[in-house]
């Protein structure tokens, strides 16, 4: 048990030093493209170029991997997107930008299926409860470490890309010095979105509106920052506030969850962040307040997508939960591409302040379509399932869900015993 501690923690120090350099990045092409010159909505076309990649790699990822086996993907992927990030230092073309950005994506949805599904396969059944949440942990507290080496040097400098292409190497070498199996690779579930609505609208539409926001706030909110004037340094601060309140608010509002209708928790918490992205812009020249806020507003989007995910499962039979679980991160994920894109051209005709007024659209649009079905519909009896921090990344990731987990688990115990 101690060994396969060590193993875990290995890995998770792996995922840590991809999530520097990754978390680094997102942020610094935004800070560097407005210095340059770029549009918002050029800037929000990258961004959509990362997730529309970040989509299309959770498809082809599985053959490269079944290909080459997970140590040996996970260092190609991890060469590859050193390679990509260097080739960024290099030109300031937006075509190449948005190509390059694209093909990160594919590469990163790489890294992150190679972790998760030796996370997923390493740790014991009675662990994977506690390897989900400490992964997410890691995920929020890296990303959130990384928007601080904004103020080691000037965001318009080569230096952090090189920084972030060290960090994305020094990622492989725990998982390289592993002495861990090699996983399995398993057949992704096939998708059935048109099922997720039916089963449960409220949660196909929550993580829609979710990517949306979530999407265009990852890549343009620090567009946003620098036009109130802030710096590199203030920049990174600014975006660590945002998801410090992630982190901190996203388990008290899933614990409510548990408490109530989820979908009562979904209008409030999607209403809150609404209330709080349309004050931001009106009190950014306060900064205590505006801190306030933006923790606030983080907090409650964050919690958005783990509480949708609640949702569909307390609504999904076992045997369909995995596919289930896959679609509604397809749904995130067109939601993430577009977000960005269409939040950039409407930054680019009324100004960056409008950012928020994006937000505000999706997030009460999720608020009023949940109110509407909250008012119309009853809610079906069903046996709910317990709320789990998390963030989207991949369909490995769902499988650690404890109560996914627990679900296939007891439904591969059934078919065994069938079969004897």
């Amino acid at each position: 048990m101690l060994r396969t501690a060590r193993q875990l923690a290995s890995l998770l120090t792996g995922v840590a030093l991809l999530l520097l350099g990754n978390g680094l990045l997102n942020t610094l092409i935004p800070v560097l493209g407005s210095t340059l010159g770029f549009s918002s909505g050029l800037l929000g076309a990258m961004t959509s170029a990362y997730f529309a990649g970040f989509l299309a790699g959770t498809f082809i990822i599985s053959a490269l991997v079944r290909r080459m086996g997970h140590i040996r993907a996970f260092a190609f992927c991890a060469a590859g997107f050193a390679c990509l990030v260097l080739l960024l230092s290099l030109t300031t073309q937006p075509l190449i930008w948005l190509l390059l950005r694209f093909a990160i994506g594919v590469v990163v949805v790489g890294l992150y299926t190679v972790i998760e599904s030796w996370l997923n396969s390493q740790a014991e059944p009675q662990q994977r409860s506690s390897v989900f949440a400490t992964y997410m942990v890691v995920n929020l507290g890296s990303l959130a470490l990384a928007q601080q080496f904004l103020q080691f040097r000037p965001s318009q400098s080569a230096v952090l890309f090189v920084l972030v292409a060290l960090l994305v190497c020094a990622s492989t070498l725990p998982v390289l010095a592993t002495r861990m199996r090699q996983p399995e690779v398993q057949p992704m579930p096939r998708l059935r979105t048109r099922r997720l609505f039916q089963l449960a609208p409220s949660a196909g539409v929550g993580a829609l509106l979710s990517g949306l926001t979530m999407g265009a706030m990852w890549g343009l909110a620090p567009v946003y920052a620098a036009s109130t004037g802030l710096g590199a340094a203030g920049i990174g601060t600014w975006m660590s506030v945002f998801i410090l309140g992630g982190a901190a608010l996203q388990w008290p509002m899933g614990r409510l969850s548990d408490r109530h209708d989820r979908r009562i928790m979904l209008i409030v918490v999607s209403a809150l962040g609404a209330i709080a992205a349309a004050l931001l812009p009106m009190l950014a020249g306060f900064p205590i307040t505006a801190n306030v806020l933006l923790f606030v507003f983080g907090g409650m989007a964050f919690a958005v997508y783990p509480i949708v995910v609640a949702h569909l499962l307390d609504h999904v039979p076992a045997e369909e939960l995995l596919p289930a679980s896959t679609s509604v991160l397809l749904v995130n994920g067109v939601g993430s591409a577009a977000g960005p894109l269409l939040a950039g051209l409407l930054m680019g005709s009324l100004g960056t302040a409008w950012l928020f007024g994006w937000v505000v659209l999706c997030m009460g649009g999720t608020a009023g379509y949940v109110a509407f079905r909250l008012l119309t519909f009853e809610r079906e009896q069903t046996d709910a399932s317990a709320f789990v921090p998390m963030l989207r990344t991949t369909p490995t990731a769902m499988e650690m869900h404890p109560v996914v987990d627990a679900e296939t688990e007891a439904e591969a115990t059934t078919m065994h015993q069938d079969e004897r």
